[in-house]
């Protein structure tokens, strides 16, 4: 089981920025993808990044532009940059990793999750 654990969430004004990170116990090349999840009281958890070992990356609508997701060279660090955030973005944001075998198609299906971190934006 891949160990995952989120750090970087705090609070932050409007337009502002925010980078999370997520340490994996495994590195991310050795498993198919990782991604990142936020969920906020009363709704479903949502995809809001994901990239695949091989490096391909898909965000939600509502972040494209704004948000970028990497992972540095061992494979053992998932950041989640964030630009010009919204109030709208306040959520407790979730670590989540594919732990199959890596293959050749970018269809994640996430297994492993960390404990999350809290980020809000006070407009």
């Amino acid at each position: 089981q891949v160990q995952l654990v989120e750090s970087g969430g705090g609070l932050v004004q409007a337009a502002g920025s925010l980078r999370l990170s997520c340490t994996t116990s495994r590195s991310m090349f050795s498993i198919n993808a990782m991604g990142w999840y936020r969920q906020t009281p009363g709704k479903q958890r949502e995809l809001v990044a994901a990239i695949h070992t091989r490096g391909s990356t898909n965000y939600a609508d509502s972040v494209k532009g704004r948000f970028t997701i990497s992972g540095d060279t061992p494979g053992t660090t998932v950041y989640l940059q964030m630009n010009s955030l919204k109030p709208e973005d306040t959520a407790v944001y979730y670590c989540a990793a594919d732990q199959r075998i890596p293959s050749s198609y970018f269809t994640p299906i996430f297994n492993s999750w960390g404990q999350g971190t809290q980020v809000t934006v006070s407009s």
